[in-house]
């Protein structure tokens, strides 16, 4: 141990307090060595530092921080060395506040285009998430700070997810779900990693010893912090034998003596503490030197930064006729309560309090157009407005081009929710057929973190999409639409015709006991490119305003090299893309993998080689049966393409030195997974999916299974209810979806997250109010309090 002359000087009091939080933000202090408090805060895509009353969600105003984009947005920048910029820049502004640890990235896969958190993630490809999550971790910690890579692992839902049970197979846990967090560790050298709330194949994660000690620390030989999500503690002493170092927030005490109790006992030996305050100590002198400085930037230097990070991520997804970029003079006609009030960011622990916002309008105002008016055209949370929609149809009609911006408003994406749909909401889609009747050309300008349906994608003659751009979008927005930045965003994720089509459509969300993965490692592009489901929009997909050949296509010793060149009149980037491919094989596979890209920038006719390293997991896969990862021998196809779907030139390789491997199974019919198919592929027999109503809730059921209970259980969940109705009909839409947050919290939490207002023995007593004797578990809360209010004042004495 690194720290041991410190830690035996500690009493075990005094070791077991550091292993929770001090209070919500800060880790625990002993004064009396000099062991400082470090300061953790949220900070994905801009720092949460709350400088008052301090909670998760982000009800309370935090400290002005800029907002970047969000990892929806900067992934499809596909350009590693922008997010490690990205990261630099989030690292200064943390320092400066005093901020030892930033919560992000957020690393988990897009499993399926309704996760309410899918703006937090970069994409479903584990490839390119461990790519720009270890670049982002790199930036950040540049800086002397520590990033806190989350939520590990397979923290695929927001329904339920502090309890749900996420099924998975052995071989898509490691592919899929796991990949990007081992990049993470070792690529990026996370100094602290973050754990879950969800259960993995019936254990929470950051009990799960398969997950922690197995792989993250046995595997991959992660040397950093592994801190609880908040309140994501379920039993404190399992979390801190399968490693998971830091409590956050405080408990009061309460988990402290449940450490003391088992050390005492002999349940774990002190020996486990130790280690866990070693890393802890590590964690706090490693980034001690880099806070307390102060501020050595402008907001403005970083507002800027935003806006050229926020460009680079603009996907140009249609353009017809040439009709982008604008020209010079041309008559426009701005239409969409999105130009004016932008949708930059989501919702919940992400929420940044930026040091200013850039509108759309704004920014096209300064430009060389003729800009002749506004309308807002809809309600920006649905419901009809004829009034509105006439303006704006009135509007479209004098102008050369109309510029619609569209998108998910601020309650379709949050923590604590699933989006109900793909679709954009009805009032925004009778807006686009009137002004289509109207207009002369036509632009719709999206925003929003995840997959949309757009069937409606013929109407428009452009259609670019901006994501979640941070404070300032409206400008990276304008940017693109006057040429001033050729776009050169592709997409991180499919765009599916419809939900439907989706792999997980019939599996999402777990709504009671588990969520079953049904399609195994067919997640995104690897199910529609093997099941040749057609897509609107293709993983990797993104236009420009030039256009680029591909030619001379080599693969030696796992160097890809090819020559490319801008075939247009306008200098732009390109991101070209390695898949790797094999047909004949023993064991089920994905019709193509993305294995390395590289973004290059051209001028007009410019032609330059561009190379790519594939690395030792391109040609592997993970046998479950052997528990490690192995390489086929045989034949692969290399492929080179512009998207998953549009591939321009391929190469053989035979990896002759590579394994016989035994068949393995899977489903015949990947689109319908048959329970015999999915017990097979698990290895094991399929957990249920439903509660057992009989039995009486407990500490791991949450408040809204009161509704198929009845007396105070009934009640409270009618009680939560009943808030989110008055916030809805209170035009308070963000406010609602936190309430969704009580919804999904198991009964432990109000013990885990009181602050030690509520300790265990007075939940026992809640416990027997909800679950049928309601004056009898009220006699027991009450005794129980006045316990804990005597223990306090004996204590105080």
């Amino acid at each position: 141990m690194k720290y041991k002359a410190i830690i035996d000087k500690m009493t075990l009091e005094e070791k077991t307090s550091m292993l929770s939080g001090q209070n919500f933000w800060n880790t625990t202090s002993v004064e009396r060595l000099g062991i400082p408090s470090l300061m953790i805060t949220d900070g994905p895509h801009g720092l949460r530092k709350q400088g008052g009353k301090a909670d998760h969600l982000g009800l309370n105003q935090s400290l002005p921080a800029t907002c970047f984009p969000t990892a929806a947005t900067l992934a499809n920048s596909w350009d590693t060395a922008l997010l490690e910029q990205v990261g630099e820049l989030l690292g200064e502004e943390a320092a400066a506040e005093d901020v030892s640890v930033i919560c992000g990235p957020g690393l988990n896969i897009k499993r399926n285009p309704l996760c309410g958190r899918n703006f937090e993630y970069f994409s479903e490809d584990p490839y390119l998430t461990g790519k720009m999550a270890a670049a982002m971790i790199r930036g950040i910690q540049s800086r002397g700070v520590a990033a806190c890579p989350k939520h590990f692992a397979v923290n695929s839902q927001e329904t339920r997810r502090m309890v749900i049970n996420e099924v998975v197979d052995e071989r898509a846990l490691r592919e899929i779900y796991l990949e990007g967090f081992r990049r993470a560790v070792q690529e990026g050298g996370a100094k602290s990693i973050m754990t879950s709330y969800n259960r993995v194949n019936g254990e929470f994660a950051n009990e799960n010893m398969h997950l922690m000690r197995d792989i993250l620390y046995g595997e991959w030989g992660f040397q950093g912090v592994a801190v609880t999500d908040w309140g994501g503690e379920n039993d404190r002493v399992k979390g801190l034998i399968a490693g998971n170092q830091l409590e956050m927030p405080s408990s009061a005490g309460q988990t402290d003596r449940e450490v003391q109790r088992a050390v005492l006992t002999g349940a774990i030996d002190e020996s486990l503490v130790d280690e866990s305050v070693d890393r802890l100590l590590k964690l706090i002198y490693d980034t001690r030197d880099a806070v307390g400085k102060g501020k050595n930037y402008t907001d403005e230097e970083h507002h800027q930064a935003a806006r050229r990070a926020a460009r680079e991520s603009v996907v140009l997804m249609k353009n017809e006729k040439n009709i982008l970029p604008l020209s010079a003079g041309q008559r426009i006609a701005v239409i969409g309560d999105f130009a004016k009030t932008p949708r930059y960011q989501g919702a919940g622990s992400s929420l940044i309090r930026p040091t200013k916002v850039e509108s759309a309008w704004e920014a096209l105002a300064r430009e060389d157009l003729d800009i002749i008016g506004y309308q807002p055209g809809f309600k920006r949370f649905g419901g009809r407005s004829e009034s509105r929609k006439r303006r704006a149809v009135q509007l479209s009609k004098q102008a050369e081009v109309v510029l619609l911006f569209l998108g998910l408003d601020e309650t379709s994406e949050a923590e604590c929710i699933d989006r109900p749909g793909m679709g954009l909401k009805e009032n925004q889609l009778a807006l686009l057929d009137a002004v289509r009747k109207s207009a002369k050309s036509l632009v719709v300008v999206l925003s929003g973190g995840a997959p949309i349906e757009m069937s409606w994608s013929g109407q428009p003659d452009a259609i670019i999409h901006g994501y979640l751009g941070g404070q300032a979008s409206g400008g990276a927005i304008a940017d693109v639409l006057t040429g001033r930045c050729n776009p050169s965003g592709k997409l991180t994720e499919t765009y599916p015709l419809k939900y439907a089509d989706s792999p997980s459509a019939g599996y999402f969300p777990g709504t009671q006991e588990s969520a079953e993965h049904r399609e195994s490692i067919y997640v995104g592009y690897r199910y529609f490119d093997t099941a040749d489901v057609e897509v609107a929009y293709p993983f990797g997909y993104g236009l420009s305003y030039t256009s680029f050949s591909y030619r001379e296509l080599t693969v030696n010793e796992d160097i890809v090299r090819f020559r490319i060149k801008n075939t247009g009149a306008a200098a732009g980037s390109e991101v070209a893309q390695v898949y790797v491919s094999k047909k004949e094989s023993r064991i089920y596979r994905a019709a193509k993998e993305l294995k390395g890209f590289v973004k290059i920038h051209l001028e007009p006719g410019e032609e330059r080689w561009a190379e790519v390293k594939l690395d030792n997991r391109a040609f592997r896969f993970f046998d479950p049966s052997e528990n490690r990862w192995k390489e086929e021998a045989g034949e692969y196809q290399i492929l080179l393409g512009a998207s998953s779907q549009d591939i321009r030139l391929s190469a053989a390789v035979n990896k002759e030195s590579g394994e016989e491997v035994s068949p393995s199974y899977f489903a015949a019919d990947i689109k319908n997974v048959t329970n015999r198919e999915f017990k097979a592929v698990l290895g094991h027999s399929i957990p249920p999916r439903h509660w057992d109503g009989k039995k009486p809730l407990g500490y791991n059921d949450t408040i809204g299974q009161g509704q198929y209970k009845k007396g105070f259980a009934r009640f409270l969940y009618n009680i939560v209810r009943g808030a989110r109705r008055v916030c809805l009909l209170a035009g308070k839409h963000i406010a609602a979806n936190n309430v969704m947050f009580a919804m999904h919290l198991p009964y432990r939490q109000l013990a885990r997250m009181s602050g030690g207002r509520i300790d265990m023995a007075m939940l026992d007593g809640i416990l027997v109010m909800v679950n049928g004797s309601f004056w009898r578990g009220l006699r027991m809360t009450l005794k129980a309090r006045r316990e804990k209010l005597n223990k306090t004042e004996i204590t105080k004495v």
